[in-house]
């Protein structure tokens, strides 16, 4: 690994009338671009919403990249991941600091907190050919050259940007991210190569279909049966339906994850193992379901408790387990804050229903719990 500690070329050219455009793929770069990011032969792709990736390859195995986007204020950047997760890549950040001065640094990112965001480090081998950026016009371009030790094929690439300007060089949190499948084989002059968003798509995927069905579905399910009793028979279909469904989609969820471990191979051996554990208790119940003694049984008292722990059990390491995924997946405020507010409304719910159960405050509403 080589630490570099990249110089800076900086252009600002004037704006006029033409060049307040975005940029596109048939943009002419060669009057403001310095040599060898200049050419015309560089390969094209538009990237997410507003980036632009031009890059070629020599036979060397050295990379030439030019990243671009819309630009007002804070960073762009670009990270090389072996896996499509955040933690353990190395990226190339840009953006223009104070006094209009330009900056471009790599940086490894050893976690997901801004102090685990490492300057001047990382694992990308730069040359000895000065990294550019420029502000042209409402555009910036990322430009620089990385050294690999075999021809570059497929990689996962991870796009960034926030509208915070960093100081001292610390990275402000990501506004948003993505994260990409990116084959840089091939000759794609002016053309679009293949490119995939399968695992950011199929992550997002996962997480979805976990929270609806294990953190939605199924706790309202069995909020329906502990305190729904008043209602007979219906609150028993109305459990029924919403735990089966629940236990589909959260199903769907795991196919998702297992499809998404074989294309990354991650290390997320906690979110895997727990998520595992709660798949075979999630099974269990819908066993238990099918193989319950009638009501006159002598031993329907045990299969009672035995139902209501395991379900219990279930979905609070069902609520932690997503918990951990957000935060491994580096989902973003997003999906904690929307999470974050389903929890809290079940938990109200439950502790409402709850002391409202045991006070006896509404027995037209509220039956007591069955143990």
């Amino acid at each position: 690994m080589a630490s570099v500690a990249p110089s800076v070329l900086l252009l600002l050219a004037l704006v006029h009338k033409g060049y307040c455009q975005t940029d596109s793929c048939a943009s002419d770069l060669s009057t403001f671009l310095p040599s060898p990011f200049n050419v015309s032969g560089l390969s094209c792709k538009p990237i997410w919403n507003s980036f632009i990736l031009r890059y070629s390859q020599d036979q060397d195995n050295v990379l030439n990249i030019v990243l671009s986007a819309v630009y007002t204020s804070g960073w762009i950047g670009i990270g090389f991941s072996n896996d499509g997760m955040m933690v353990g890549s190395s990226a190339m950040v840009g953006f223009i600091g104070k006094g209009g001065r330009a900056h471009i640094k790599q940086y490894y990112l050893r976690g997901q907190s801004s102090s685990e965001v490492i300057i001047n480090e990382g694992q990308l081998t730069e040359t000895n050919v000065k990294p550019a950026i420029i502000l042209y016009g409402v555009n910036i371009y990322l430009a620089f050259q990385l050294k690999f030790s075999s021809p570059v094929s497929q990689q996962q690439l991870l796009f960034a940007f926030s509208t915070a300007t960093p100081n001292n060089y610390q990275l402000t949190e990501h506004d948003d991210k993505i994260s990409i499948s990116f084959d840089f084989s091939g000759d794609f002059s002016g053309g679009t190569p293949p490119t995939s968003l399968y695992p950011y798509k199929l992550k997002r995927n996962h997480g979805a279909l976990a929270i609806f069905g294990w953190g939605v579905l199924l706790p309202i399910g069995a909020i329906t049966a502990r305190y729904g009793k008043g209602w007979d028979p219906l609150w028993y279909y109305i459990h029924v339906i919403m735990q089966f469904a629940g236990f589909i989609i959260g199903l769907a969820g795991v196919v998702a994850g297992i499809s998404l471990y074989n294309k990354l191979h991650s290390d997320v051996f906690a979110h895997r193992g727990l998520g595992i554990f709660v798949f075979v208790l999630g099974i269990l119940q819908v066993t238990a379901f099918f193989i319950h003694p009638d009501k006159d049984s002598k031993i329907r008292k045990y299969w009672n408790w035995y139902h209501h722990w395991v379900g219990r059990l279930a979905l609070f390491l069902a609520s932690v387990n997503i918990v951990l995924g957000i935060q491994v997946g580096g989902a973003g405020n997003a999906w904690k804050v929307t999470y974050g507010i389903n929890l809290a409304l079940i938990l109200i719910t439950t502790s409402v229903l709850e002391i409202m159960s045991w006070t006896r405050l509404s027995k037209k509403f509220v039956s007591p719990p069955a143990f």
